[in-house]
């Protein structure tokens, strides 16, 4: 699983039958959870996933890739190798919350 932050929305009027009605999101890998009001630190490029919780631009989320983005309800048989299987509450490191949803921008 990797953390990422959602920065856009991927519309795509023509796509294989099998991914018509899915939420395409524009998502970017970050290393760490960021502290209330502080930047992201991105980690690789930007990617594509299938939105398989409702996931909204600006949330923190929880990516899966490769036979994994396959295991949901939403991705289950269909040509996907990235999907949003979270998003993300709160993260506690060594006894301190490093990220929480309520105090995110």
């Amino acid at each position: 699983m990797l953390f990422a932050r959602v920065i856009g929305n991927v519309v795509c009027t023509r796509k294989d039958d099998k991914l018509v009605g899915a939420k395409l999101l524009l998502v970017q890998p970050v290393d760490t959870p960021s502290a209330p009001g502080a930047e992201d630190k991105p980690k690789g490029n930007p990617l594509v996933a299938v939105d398989a919780v409702g996931a909204g631009e600006g949330e923190f989320v929880l990516l899966v890739q490769g036979s994994s983005a396959r295991q949901t309800k939403r991705t289950e048989g269909n040509p996907v190798d990235c999907t949003i299987m979270a998003i993300v509450d709160f993260v506690e490191k060594d006894g301190t919350v490093v990220f929480k949803k309520s105090a995110d921008r």
